[in-house]
């Protein structure tokens, strides 16, 4: 899929509206971190990793605005501003893994002239957007080694194109299958209560002729014991050193049901995605948002008004019901601890 939902030109930070998709392909502009910080917590953009290609360009747009004659007086702004953007969405790491390789570039370079600096700055923002997509491809090809040559895939909100720099991850993973030569059908849950998977993850698919049918979240375990599904893949906001994964609300139960139908269920995350500092899934931070995402469909109530909500935007797979782990560097199965931590050092 040629879309991306996050493009630099002429100075500015372009985002398509995932809010409005699938009826209206409207395309922002952002030139300061400000409103690249309200793009993420609004949800103009979404998806672990691109809330973090967001989230490094706004913060190559604060180094700009920040007047300082030296490295000393750039250096606190600059953290406010990352501190700033760091404070939109609590639980996808990407966005704080971002930041933090933004303000290392900044250490690394604080030798040179400030407006040699806010140039490296903006590179560096590029370069993570390019290499996203780089990743997700060859995610895809390690991941699509894992699919039949024939089968039905399920997945869970938007992992997708729209959801990464480019091409996806547990979509990523069904584009390579499909480019493979497998043939690939996809049932997408609608997700719960933002709709990602009706309004993006198929309109994703149906731009790129891949079979796609929607279903509502709670027909998954229906088709699962008919026989209609053979696999399940979602993306990841975060994972553990041990391999528990948070993911969209509604992906824990999936993956019990994958478990009691025998239905192997698979994670497709970057290296990035990976909190190698916190143990397991039970200290991974879970956003809570706005009530009037459950109980409004754009402007028309569907609940009594005044009636409590809780509105979890994410939950907890723990690994044992994970099948594989797949990313950049590899698929990982079994031990998750020794599995993960292998990867993290092949490269370093």
């Amino acid at each position: 899929m040629s879309i991306k939902p996050i493009l630099f030109k002429d100075g500015q930070c372009l985002m398509i509206d995932q809010r409005l998709l699938p009826g209206q392909e409207v395309w922002l502009a952002y030139d300061n971190y400000r409103g690249v910080a309200e793009a993420i917590r609004s949800m103009v953009v979404r998806g672990a990793p691109a809330i973090g290609v967001a989230a490094a360009f706004g913060a190559a747009f604060g180094a700009r605005d920040i007047q300082a004659s030296d490295y000393a007086a750039f250096e606190g702004p600059f953290h406010v501003v990352c501190e700033h953007l760091a404070a939109t969405r609590p639980t996808a790491v990407n966005l704080f893994w971002a930041l933090d390789r933004m303000k290392a570039c900044a250490e690394e370079n604080a030798q040179l002239p400030l407006p040699e600096l806010k140039k490296r700055l903006l590179a560096e923002a590029l370069e993570i957007a390019e290499e996203d997509d780089r990743i997700n491809r060859t995610m895809g090809a390690f991941g699509a080694e894992l699919f039949p040559a024939e089968g039905r895939i399920l997945t869970h909100c938007n992992a997708g194109a729209l959801a990464t720099g480019g091409y996806g991850t547990a979509l990523g993973v069904i584009r390579a299958a499909v480019e493979a030569g497998k043939k690939i059908s996809v049932f997408a849950d609608e997700t719960r209560p933002f709709l990602q998977g009706s309004r993006l993850t198929a309109w994703e698919l149906a731009k790129d002729g891949i079979d796609v049918t929607l279903i509502c979240d709670n027909m998954a375990g229906y088709l699962m014991s008919k026989g209609e599904i053979d696999g399940i893949i979602v993306g990841a906001d975060r994972i553990a050193a041990n391999g528990d994964t948070a993911n969209k609300i509604g992906t824990y139960t999936l993956a019990i049901l994958a478990r009691e139908h025998g239905i192997p269920f698979y994670v497709a995350a970057p290296m990035s995605t990976i909190d190698f500092s916190i143990p397991d899934g039970s200290l991974i931070p879970i956003e809570e948002r706005d009530r009037r995402e459950v109980t409004h469909l754009g402007d028309k109530m569907l609940a009594p008004d005044g009636i409590k909500v809780r509105n979890p935007a994410f939950d907890v797979t723990p690994q044992r019901y994970i099948s594989a782990i797949i990313t950049e560097r590899g698929v990982v199965k079994g031990n998750y601890l020794e599995g993960l931590e292998a990867l993290r050092r092949s490269r370093n």
